[in-house]
């Protein structure tokens, strides 16, 4: 059985006021079923009561695209599986200045903190990008996450403290 065109509008209606919806209209109201007039007799004859209709959460879930729901901020939808995001991650190491040892020194800048905290490992990110090298941690979805990890860096390495920072990156996230 196909949905109406007017149950089409109503849903697409509630999906785009959030779920819930206020309308000059009367549905369910005990006093009107006591009275003996039908609901669609109020409604279509104008009744000026108001009534809400709220969508349950677990319908609205059912309903709205993913699209939809980035676009109202609730944050993007992570999948089962690998999911690529822009977020951030935390720059422990980049330099340019001495060629022949930067890949060796960038890696144990990253091991380090890897050891240190097990919790980066497989979140070591070393790459380069000519003439410089660079170690990055974390896959933070929030720059507040990636600012509390960047404070407890840098209480730990004070000798790399000035070279720590966050910075905007394409992150994994495995669910």
């Amino acid at each position: 059985m196909g949905i109406s065109a007017i149950n089409k509008n109503l849903l697409i209606f509630l999906l785009a006021t959030g779920g819930v919806f206020t309308s000059p209209v009367v549905a369910q109201n005990e006093s009107l079923h006591e009275s003996g007039i039908s609901l669609v007799e109020k409604i279509e004859n104008g009744s000026k009561q108001k009534i809400q209709i709220t969508v349950p959460d677990f319908i609205l879930d059912l309903l709205v695209s993913d699209q939809d729901r980035e676009k109202k901020n609730t944050g993007p939808v992570i999948r089962p599986g690998v999911n690529r995001l822009s977020g951030f991650r935390i720059q422990v190491f980049s330099d340019g200045r001495s060629a022949h040892s930067l890949e060796s020194r960038a890696k144990a800048r990253g091991s380090a903190i890897a050891s240190k905290f097990p919790k980066y490992r497989g979140q070591v990110y070393t790459f380069s990008s000519a003439p410089n090298w660079y170690t990055r941690i974390g896959n933070f979805q929030t720059q507040q996450d990636a600012a509390k990890a960047l404070a407890e860096l840098k209480r730990s390495f004070p000798q790399f403290a000035s070279e720590m920072r966050i910075v905007k990156s394409q992150i994994v996230i495995v669910k």
